[in-house]
């Protein structure tokens, strides 16, 4: 009786249950390694496009004082002459502050930078 099933089994090919599953949990191993990978690169962009807004605030910042001789009280006083839209993201906010008295220069800065 043994000798018939092993017979029978050496006369057929496929995969045994086993090995699909040890595929599949393989496959889902490296499934969840490019998951991670990819949502790094997520950040990197995020911040990048943070940095990205913080230096487009500081720049038309300065070329608002140039051409006024004074700073800009907000953000939304830079639109649309200096800048085309204000900076808006639900992932990273920017904080422009103007100078007080004596400063030289504006602070910018972004919470994802």
């Amino acid at each position: 009786m043994l000798q018939r099933l092993r017979a029978a089994r050496a006369s057929q090919s496929g995969f045994t249950l086993i090995e699909l599953l040890i595929v599949i949990v393989i496959l889902g191993v490296l499934a969840g390694i490019v998951v991670f990978a990819v949502s790094a690169f997520n950040n990197d962009g995020v911040a990048a496009a943070c940095k990205s807004d913080v230096k487009n605030v500081e720049v038309a910042s300065e070329a608002f004082y140039a051409k006024t001789g004074g700073w800009a009280a907000k953000v939304d006083d830079l639109v649309p002459n200096y800048l085309k839209e204000k900076p808006n993201s639900n992932k990273y906010t920017i904080t422009y502050a103007p100078p007080v008295a004596p400063a030289t220069e504006a602070t910018v800065t972004g919470s994802a930078c």
